[in-house]
């Protein structure tokens, strides 16, 4: 047989593999034998008490006839009892009725003939009979109940359970035909869940497999049923999107050094050549080595400051976190820049509340307080030298629950469009251009506050700027021992 011959069928055993296999089918599966067993067992308890119930009928029909039988026979004696027997037996119905001697000679009724031994036990019982009609043969069932009369002539009353097992046929076959529809459905169902599962895998599947050969853009689709699938969905565009954002990252990263960093190398550079051109004695070397010392160690911060965001942006700073007094740290580093704002002419004022317990990285908050304050201080004057003395406030304090450390000036601010993109690496705006760093502080901010499952944000302080650290506050603000 050709290949194109065994394709198709082959096609659809693979895909009926993969169908069985799936988590939906088997659960499915799984749901459907347990309610098969609970149907069967319920319809089983059912047909059960339906057989008994008809059994009981037939039993007490059977004693209120021999009790009247017995009172016909007590009152007439053995002449009357034929009588009623006789005339009883005429009746159509399912009823049974035979008067036998003691020595077991048919006197009357509809009975003709009963299994070897059957009068000889009274009590009661189920057994075979023949009616009249049937001659010997013995084709029908019936519970009789046998009853010896004074003198010895025995009473069978009974009653015929051809109806009884016509219901137990009928309930056999809504047994089976439940039971078989059941499972029919039952399967139908796994296999179009199995199947509408399947096809959002497979979705999936043709997905993940674009965005590993390069396709960073694309995206699972939600079916906007909010199910599991949906939230795993979710969750793994959430993932991308943060993929998406750190290789975006990497990318403006690799282009902003190629850029901001070829100036001071080249000048780096340049300085050394002049060096060597131009020094004509020790001290105009020494004073090139130490001009060229002082733009290294700019360099090596700013490389310090891309591996210390890249690690706290990768989540592998967590080493060391512990309970400390936010506090204290703000006002630490406040404390700190005192000199530099008096130096500047900048009122540095504070506005910290007591007792503001953090779970993270003391230095790490320092240091974010740090660079507000130093950026605070080197662009939060106004360039209309005519206006009012630039003034810097450090406030710490709680709000909804969080901490929330802040810096605050009074200068030009930035535009509200450009309030994110500051928030980038080596992004400055023009304004700044002529002032020294890197653009880099905003960007260690942001990447500390998200370190401590915080916020940070750039808000009008009208007129000015306000930077402000949001940081989620330890529940139990119960006194203990914490690090000043």
């Amino acid at each position: 047989m050709s290949a194109s011959g065994t394709g198709a069928p082959d096609g659809v055993l693979a895909r009926l593999g993969a169908l069985f296999r799936t988590t939906a089918f088997k659960l499915s599966l799984a749901y459907l034998l347990v309610f098969a067993a609970f149907a069967f067992f319920a319809l089983g308890y059912v047909a059960w008490n339906a057989r008994r119930v008809l059994d009981d009928q037939i039993v007490s029909t059977i004693e209120a006839e021999i009790n009247g039988l017995s009172d016909q026979y007590a009152s007439g004696g053995i002449r009357r009892l034929v009588g009623v027997v006789e005339r009883r037996s005429r009746e159509p119905g399912a009823s049974l009725y035979l008067v036998t001697t003691p020595a077991g000679e048919h006197v009357v009724g509809n009975v003709e003939a009963l299994p070897p031994g059957t009068l000889a036990e009274p009590g009661q019982t189920e057994t075979a009979y023949a009616r009249n009609t049937d001659g010997d043969r013995l084709d029908h069932r019936a519970i009789v109940r046998i009853f010896t009369l004074p003198g010895g002539f025995r009473l069978l009353v009974g009653r015929d359970v051809e109806e009884r097992d016509r219901l137990r046929a009928v309930i056999g076959r809504a047994f089976a035909w439940s039971l078989m529809l059941v499972v029919g459905l039952g399967f139908l169902g796994s296999w179009f869940i199995a199947q509408r599962v399947l096809k959002r895998v497979d979705h999936m599947t043709e997905i993940t497999r674009g965005i590993m050969a390069g396709d960073l853009d694309g995206r699972l689709t939600l079916a906007g049923t909010g199910d599991e699938l949906d939230r795993l969905a979710s969750n793994l565009n959430a993932m991308l999107d943060r993929i998406g954002e750190l290789m975006r990252g990497m990318r403006e990263v690799s282009d902003n050094i190629a850029h901001d960093l070829k100036t001071p190398l080249t000048r780096l550079r340049n300085k050394a050549d002049a060096a060597l051109r131009e020094g004509r004695d020790p001290d105009s070397l020494r004073a090139a080595l130490e001009a060229n010392i002082e733009e290294s160690d700019n360099l090596i911060r700013v490389f310090n400051a891309l591996l210390m965001i890249a690690r706290l942006e990768a989540g592998n700073a967590r080493e060391g976190l512990a309970e400390f007094d936010a506090a204290a740290v703000a006002l630490e580093v406040a404390e700190l820049y005192e000199a530099v704002a008096e130096e500047r002419g900048v009122a540095l004022k504070t506005e910290v509340e007591d007792g503001l317990v953090l779970h993270g990285s003391r230095e790490l908050i320092g240091q974010a307080m740090a660079n507000l304050i130093d950026n605070a201080l080197k662009y939060g004057q106004k360039t209309d030298l005519s206006a009012e003395a630039p003034v810097v406030c450090v406030a710490a304090g709680r709000e909804n629950g969080d901490v929330v450390l802040s810096v605050a000036d009074r200068g030009d601010g930035i535009p509200e469009a450009e309030r994110g993109r500051v928030l980038e690496r080596f992004v400055r705006l023009e304004t700044a251009r002529t002032r020294p760093g890197f653009g880099l502080g905003l960007s260690l901010v942001n990447a500390v506050a998200r370190l401590h499952q915080g916020s940070f944000a750039l808000e009008d302080n009208a007129p000015g700027l306000r930077a402000t650290l949001r940081l989620p506050a330890l529940r139990d603000q119960a006194p203990r021992e914490v690090a000043a």
